[in-house]
């Protein structure tokens, strides 16, 4: 589930916000791991050691920030790779979201206690030199069989040429609306090819009580994400084509954030839930459309777990009117290996994160949450095959990934989307005119983007 930013997209993987750390030495390959070693608690490998020659199980910790369902599968395929081998113990660490992976693995690096990998990536602190590029680990997997990513998720954990982040599986935000109430209404998923589309199907499917809506015709996921996805549809754009200006105050960004603004505080046809921990917001949005307090709402293609596909179903995001069809973002959810790992604890990650991504493994995973499958052979898997001809809602995702946007890079290490961020709580919950949300976002983009000339 793409949940904050990851799950949403203010949470991009490449883009998050930074912090400057302390130093990273990296790791000289002398240093020793510890293994276990049964019930005599635990032994230590010289790093010189290959996962292959260690007289022991070699035991790395495995940080996500995955909840529910999520988290569920993500403990199934850690207990399937433990049991089916001897070499590599996994365990798995989780945080409430990935904003917290973040957070935490800041922290360990600058104290040196890394974990041997972490679903968490960030182009800035693999250019300091955070993590490790695993070009060199990917040739020692013999399986590994590179050509069969889906090359557009392979290229984003691509820095500078090299390989530093392996993409786990990708996602992109679908939406998901009531069959009982579009039937009830007559409406036909299939007529909603645009944003006005649908903002006329959630006019008439709202339902008030005086100035109070007590059951809303649609539901925003909070942050700047979705927005950001028709905005994008709109044909706009972050940065101009030559990367020199930030372009967030143009006419299309501000007439789209701008009707986001009027759905959700003025006509009260829409309404979003901010706040709270971790997923507690995104959690409360599939409840008021599982409960029937509103028809639909926009979400990750990860959210397909937690929902009853009997009561709901799933479409493509739309474009808009005189434009074209809607252009999400498309992108991967990337995992890593922190530079400060010994040597003998990478070849171990790498083992995990291959094991995780090998065809039957990340089939397994787009079944059973809805991301979408990171190896183009995951799609003739036989269990794969029998599961979306009697499930069709899997195969929306990948519809749409199919003409998605490429998830934006921010070459200011994070300053440009945490400016769009800000501005999107203040369209959003202040009721801020857009206009004057995204021109104070744009002076402080632009001002960050200004200081790398």
């Amino acid at each position: 589930m793409m949940m904050n930013v990851f799950k949403k997209i203010t949470g991009l993987t490449l883009i998050a916000g930074m912090t400057l750390l302390t130093a990273c030495g990296g790791n000289t390959g002398t240093a020793n791991v510890t293994a276990t070693n049964g019930a005599n608690g635990t032994t230590e490998i010289p790093a010189t050691e290959t996962v292959a020659t260690a007289s022991e199980p070699v035991t790395i910790e495995f940080w996500y920030g995955l909840g529910g369902k999520l988290g569920e599968n993500m403990e199934a395929l850690i207990q399937k790779f433990n049991d089916s081998q001897e070499e590599v113990i996994v365990k798995g660490i989780v945080q409430a979201d990935y904003t917290e992976t973040q957070q935490k693995l800041q922290a360990a690096i600058a104290s040196s206690d890394v974990p041997a990998a972490v679903l968490s990536s960030n182009v800035d602190w693999a250019r300091k030199g955070y993590f490790s590029p695993i070009d060199e680990l990917i040739a020692l997997q013999p399986d590994f069989n590179q050509e069969d990513f889906i090359q557009t998720f392979l290229n984003q954990g691509k820095v500078d040429g090299k390989q530093y982040f392996l993409p786990m599986y990708g996602t992109t935000q679908v939406m998901y609306y009531r069959k009982d109430m579009f039937e009830k209404n007559g409406i036909l998923a299939e007529n909603i090819k645009t944003w006005e589309d649908l903002a006329a199907a959630a006019a008439k499917m709202t339902v008030k009580e005086g100035n109070n809506t007590t059951v809303f015709g649609w539901e925003p996921m909070w942050g700047a994400g979705n927005m950001i996805d028709a905005t994008l549809s709109k044909g706009g754009s972050i940065l101009s084509a030559d990367g020199t200006e930030v372009m967030i105050d143009s006419t299309e960004w501000v007439e789209t954030w701008d009707q986001f603004r009027k759905w959700i505080h003025e006509d009260k046809t829409m309404r979003i839930h901010s706040g709270g921990q971790g997923w507690e917001y995104w959690y409360k949005t599939i409840d008021d459309v599982m409960k029937g307090q509103a028809a639909g709402y926009t979400g990750s293609s990860g959210d397909q777990g937690d929902l009853d596909f009997s009561i709901v179903s799933a479409m493509e995001q739309p474009g808009w009117a005189g434009v074209g069809g809607g252009k999400p973002v498309a992108e991967a959810i990337l995992a890593g290996i922190p530079a400060k790992a010994s040597d003998i604890e990478k070849q171990a990650a790498m083992k995990w994160l291959t094991y995780f991504t090998n065809s039957e493994n990340t089939a397994f995973w787009s079944i059973n949450t809805g991301y979408i499958s990171v190896r183009q052979s995951a799609s003739e898997d036989p269990a794969f095959v029998a599961y979306s001809e009697s499930n069709p809602q899997i195969t929306i995702p990948l519809k749409q990934a199919s003409h998605g946007s490429e998830p934006f890079q921010d070459p200011t290490g994070g300053k440009i989307t945490d400016a769009l961020k800000i501005a999107a709580d203040k369209v959003q919950i202040g009721n801020t005119p857009a206009a004057e949300a995204l021109k104070e976002a744009k002076d402080t983009a632009q001002a960050a983007l200004d200081k790398l000339k």
